[in-house]
């Protein structure tokens, strides 16, 4: 007994560095929180059962000193590890199958003239129409139905663009009447059809410029509400960039209400745990909308990387286009393009400059950002 007890002794020294050193690996956090996020980045083997699974696996945590870490399913099946049959770590990631069957879904809806229903799409990505409907809104931040209106409106810009007719325009977009698309007009273009294929002419907007943490700041306003804010040193070019984004608007200056507005938007800058309680007049093509959806769902203090928007919109190979969406983006923090940062979490171009972006990060997060 004495023997054994000595056996078992100079097992546990022996295994108590290689505990020590799974337990201080921040991978082991990931893989006791099963996940779903690190998948694809590591694969852990447990020397015990011979197998390697995903880090979100379900099965049932191995102890410490049992399990090794790897990058690639390569490295762990060279180390001698086979693929888990729970979690199939040697399969593409169940978030990787998710991003391929909504970009499937939303080539039909954009290659089709009469939008499918729920239930013919989800049979046509080969789910059940509540799963569809589920992951479809967590991939791209819009339902089936909203992406599809989306479409539409990207149509219909193109066409008016164009300088077509204004029925025309309305019917090759997808809409069955005059009436019903006018409904909505407004909301789609920020104006009338009419008003929209001249240009924009007659459309007013309201400004003024103030002073925040970040420099000058200057504050749009339509009749649907901010549609801009912008950043920068130079009040006189805070103006004319306003001028290049609405070339055919006539821009009014503030009066004392609409300063009152501004302090409000300032306010949020140096605040933006605290929201901005006002309407936003957001424009742009279907996909940028996507993209800036989905940078206004990231929480304050936390960041992503421009793959992650990529993934998230169900588009993952569109990273530069996400990275021109974001410099793009006329709304300074209210869609809040500063929480994008490079995969290796550096930080990268900044329409407003890098240093305030850096500013927003620390005061969103209380701390400092990597360069």
């Amino acid at each position: 007994m004495q023997l054994e007890a000595i056996v078992n002794s100079n097992k546990s020294v022996k295994k108590a560095p290689l505990a020590d050193a799974t337990l201080n690996d921040p991978r082991w956090t990931a893989v006791k929180a099963r996940s779903i996020e690190a998948d694809g980045k590591f694969y852990y083997g447990v020397q015990t059962t011979g197998v390697y699974c995903r880090p979100s696996c379900a099965a049932r945590p191995a102890r410490p000193e049992n399990v090794r870490f790897y990058g690639t399913r390569e490295e762990a099946e060279q180390a001698g590890f086979r693929p888990c049959k729970r979690c199939r770590p040697d399969r593409p990631a169940l978030a990787e199958q998710y991003a391929t069957r909504v970009t499937q879904a939303c080539r039909i809806i954009e290659g089709t003239e009469n939008t499918p229903t729920l239930d013919v799409l989800a049979r046509q990505v080969g789910m059940s129409t509540y799963h569809f409907h589920r992951v479809f809104k967590q991939v791209v931040g819009l339902t089936p139905k909203q992406y599809a209106a989306a479409q539409r409106e990207k149509k219909i810009r193109d066409e008016l663009g164009r300088g077509g007719s204004v029925t025309d325009a309305i019917f090759d977009a997808g809409y069955s009447s005059n009436n019903r698309f006018y409904e909505k007009s407004n909301k789609v273009l920020g104006m009338t059809p009419t008003r929209y294929r001249a240009g924009g002419a007659d459309t007013r907007i309201r400004f003024a410029i103030g002073e925040c943490s970040l420099g000058s700041i200057l504050v749009a306003q339509s009749d649907r509400g901010i549609c801009a804010i912008l950043l920068g040193d130079d009040a006189e070019k805070l103006v004319r960039d306003l001028q290049d984004s609405f070339p055919h608007a006539n821009l009014i200056g503030g009066d004392a209400d609409f300063e009152q507005l501004v302090a409000q938007v300032v306010g949020f800058v140096e605040a933006p745990g605290v929201g901005l309680d006002l309407p936003l007049d957001v424009r742009g093509t279907s996909f940028q909308q996507r993209v800036w959806q989905a940078l206004r769902e990231i929480p304050v203090g936390q960041t992503v990387s421009y793959t992650d928007i990529a993934r998230r919109i169900g588009s993952p190979r569109a990273v530069r286009a996400v990275a021109q969406a974001c410099a793009v983006n006329r709304l300074a923090v209210a869609i809040p393009c500063h929480r994008v940062v490079r995969n290796d979490g550096a930080l990268a171009g900044y329409r407003w400059g890098v240093e305030r972006k850096r500013s927003l990060l620390e005061k969103e997060a209380g701390e400092k950002v990597r360069t």
